[in-house]
């Protein structure tokens, strides 16, 4: 049994909450707010800043949150930030939350935006002992609660909790219509399939002139086409890829009818629709300091990235497209692949998040070779 060291300055009793493990390990802490219950599998992300969009990125919808650098919140919630209408990780955990937030643009501080979304928020907690925990154990299901409610029900919550393995959460973040984001002078259109879009993405393609329409996850071959996009972006999302079969097929079917872009959740949809398989990382990559190297011209890119699920060429099952597509970006952390591309069905993707929101610009290039697949497309369908 590991028990943290208790280190926030709070004697509030009524506030005094545990982190269970599935394993029976727990940490204490504080709630900050409300004392809500809540359950999920625990990352931890080394990132320093960016909290808001980290919190608002769909893509850690059924995840506790732990933050490993130990002061978090100092400049705020703004209106500019946010990656979604709204935060979709089940918990945020954080050594120290500052209540005094001091930024200009600043409207709320980050527990009065998470307590509004109904996120839990956890202080006081040792997230570097609780980081490496998870580091050498790796991810694993936990539950928030009430120290008062006792270690037994905690325990009894913890049961319930689904596994990420074989979940499927795209219906909980996609869009459930159309809808359209253009510019005064488009020079081609996108049409992103929504797993869990973030608006920096779209907002990188209206930088390059791009009108953009976001699609239903669930969108039909037919539905995507009759868009009339140029190419096609196969958006960010949580969940275990595997699961989704109906959109890994519609992918399929797409393949080869325009350009494809997929990043994150779209680039592991996109391996599994040519063939290749995907597996659960040991703890996933969560942070905006990942280094990358780029095959192609040998260049290292820092990325962001949020994943715990990565492509596998090693098992993949033969077939035409497998012998064509090429690994373009490994991670120089653990060797796994972050790139794919097929150039002879117009078709790329990354792991990692090249909008980079949070997080370095190094890797926006993508977007602008993504452009240019687009109007080389529209040239020769015109």
């Amino acid at each position: 049994m590991v028990n943290s060291t208790n280190i926030a300055d709070n004697t509030d009793k009524e506030k005094e909450a545990l982190i269970m493990l599935e394993d029976g390990t727990y940490f204490d802490g504080f709630y900050e707010g409300k004392p809500i219950e809540s359950g999920g599998e625990l990352v931890f992300n080394t990132a320093m800043n960016g909290y808001q969009e980290l919190i608002t990125d769909p893509s850690y919808n059924g995840q506790i949150v732990i933050m490993t650098y130990p002061m978090i919140g100092n400049y705020g919630i703004n209106n500019e930030d946010s990656e979604s209408k709204r935060a979709w990780l089940t918990a945020y955990v954080a050594k120290d939350i500052v209540s005094k937030y001091s930024h200009y643009t600043a409207v709320k501080s980050l527990t009065d935006f998470l307590n509004e979304n109904n996120i839990p928020v956890i202080t006081g907690v040792d997230t570097r002992a609780l980081a490496i925990y998870l580091r050498e154990k790796g991810s694993i299901n936990g539950y928030i609660a009430l120290k008062s409610k006792g270690i037994d029900y905690i325990k009894e919550k913890i049961k319930n909790v689904p596994r990420m393995e074989g979940l499927s959460l795209v219906s909980n973040v996609s869009v459930s219509q159309l809808y359209k984001k253009y510019v005064k002078e488009p020079e081609f259109n996108v049409t992103i399939i929504d797993y869990g879009i973030k608006y920096s993405t779209i907002k990188c393609l209206n930088d390059i002139n791009a009108n953009v329409v976001v699609v239903p996850h669930s969108s039909s071959k037919k539905y995507v086409l009759d868009t009339n996009p140029d190419g096609i972006l196969l958006s960010n999302g949580p969940g275990d890829p595997k699961a989704l079969i109906d959109e890994i097929k519609i992918i399929q079917e797409l393949t080869g009818e325009k350009p494809i872009f997929g990043i994150c959740l779209g680039h592991q949809l996109l391996a599994l629709s040519l063939g290749f398989n995907t597996y659960k990382l040991k703890f996933g990559h969560h942070g905006v300091n990942h280094p990358v190297k780029n095959l192609k011209t040998s260049k290292i890119e820092i990325t962001s990235q949020n994943h715990g699920f990565c492509v596998d060429i090693k098992d993949a099952h033969f077939n035409k497209n497998l012998k064509n597509t090429e690994i373009t970006h490994i991670s120089l952390n653990d060797g796994t692949v972050e790139g794919i591309k097929n150039e002879s069905l117009n078709l790329f993707s990354v792991q990692y998040h090249p909008e980079s929101s949070p997080g370095p610009n190094d890797s926006k290039y993508l977007f602008e070779d993504f452009k240019k697949l687009c109007l080389e497309s529209k040239i020769e369908n015109n």
